[in-house]
């Protein structure tokens, strides 16, 4: 990856001029059925452009789950450079909300209420530990939507791993979709950037929205190179981080612990959420105990090794595999959490 980003051919993309990203643009509208793509630094700034450039007036209302990484992790972005206005639907286990509920919440037309602009969704749903939500799904929100005639966005921030994971295009999953954002850094490894794909009479309003956001880059080729790179070689291989993530759940439940528990059929994609009881201790303690090394841990364990993993809820945390956690690695992680959750099954008895 670090050849193809310094092999790379540059020019000036705030000029549209650069080669290597006009490459990478092209290829990913062409694999996900868009018209057109652009290349913006980062996932968080794609869903921005997005709802910006869907919800044009201040006071437009967005329709989302609840535990959309767009409402809870993305410092409210829309309501503070958009002044628009997010209205929250539950979100199920799987990462879906119910359907009706889109339709009991559209604004009719009335001078006292804002006016439902855009519907988001996202897939894999991070929340709810990496869940891959169902084609069928997308394709109810996006006929409820069309049929309303408001635009449907996917924050696709992992939207490969759900492509990998289904065995289902990326066209085909987005085929219901407006516009859509889809993150190279995560799973596919590189350091900085996203797509936006969509329709080619939205992609200058994107182009502006990027260059007000301060996402306009001069010689930008060479993080597209490393993003091209990925696509070539670290979408397949993502099957080897879900294997790894089934692996490190099953070896949890195969402990029988009640304290430490963790639910295999919950793992589509690359996200462990493992589940701690609130009375053996808390997600930061658990974390902080796998990020040292307990006297006489080597013997039992086989080598010196620090887990990091993060607090994800009042009783959880979060593991996530990716290309440098290898398979010797996961099973050395596997050996550390028997032993972790052997001491804490018997500090409880």
């Amino acid at each position: 990856m670090k050849k193809a980003m310094m092999d790379a051919l540059l020019g000036d993309d705030v000029y549209r001029e650069d080669p290597t990203v006009s490459e990478l643009e092209n290829c990913m509208a062409a694999c996900t059925g868009k018209d057109s793509a652009l290349f913006v630094p980062s996932g968080t700034m794609g869903n921005l452009i997005c709802v910006l450039g869907h919800c044009e007036h201040r006071g437009s209302e967005v329709l989302l789950g609840d535990q959309a990484h767009i409402f809870l992790y993305e410092q409210a972005g829309m309501a503070q450079l958009g002044g628009i206005q997010p209205h929250i639907i539950p979100t199920e286990p799987n990462g879906t909300f119910d359907v009706n509920e889109i339709s009991a919440r559209l604004r009719v037309e009335d001078v006292h209420c804002p006016r439902t602009t855009l519907i988001c969704i996202e897939n894999t749903q991070n929340v709810c530990g990496g869940k891959v939500v169902p084609c069928h799904w997308i394709d109810e929100v996006g006929s409820v939507a069309k049929s309303s005639g408001i635009p449907l966005h996917m924050d696709g921030a992992r939207l490969m791993n759900a492509v990998i994971a289904s065995g289902v295009s990326a066209a085909r999953i987005l085929q219901g979709c407006d516009t859509a954002s889809i993150c190279f850094s995560k799973g596919l490894g590189t350091p900085v950037g996203s797509v936006i794909v969509g329709p080619e009479d939205f992609m200058y309003k994107a182009i502006r929205l990027r260059k007000v956001l301060g996402g306009g880059m001069r010689q930008a080729g060479m993080l597209a190179a490393a993003a091209l790179y990925a696509l070539e070689h670290m979408v397949e291989r993502l099957a080897d981080d879900h294997k790894h993530a089934k692996l490190l759940a099953q070896a949890i439940s195969e402990t029988g612990s009640k304290n430490v528990t963790c639910q295999l059929a919950d793992v589509h994609t690359n996200i462990v959420i493992v589940h701690l009881h609130p009375e053996a201790l808390t997600p930061e303690q658990f974390c902080d105990r796998l990020s040292m090394v307990g006297e006489g841990e080597a013997r039992v364990v086989g080598e010196e090794i620090i887990i990091r993993v993060l607090p994800w809820s009042t009783d959880s945390v979060r593991f996530v595999t990716h290309h440098d956690a290898t398979f010797d690695d996961v099973q050395i992680t596997i050996a550390k959490l028997k032993h972790i959750i052997g001491e804490i099954d018997l500090q409880e008895k």
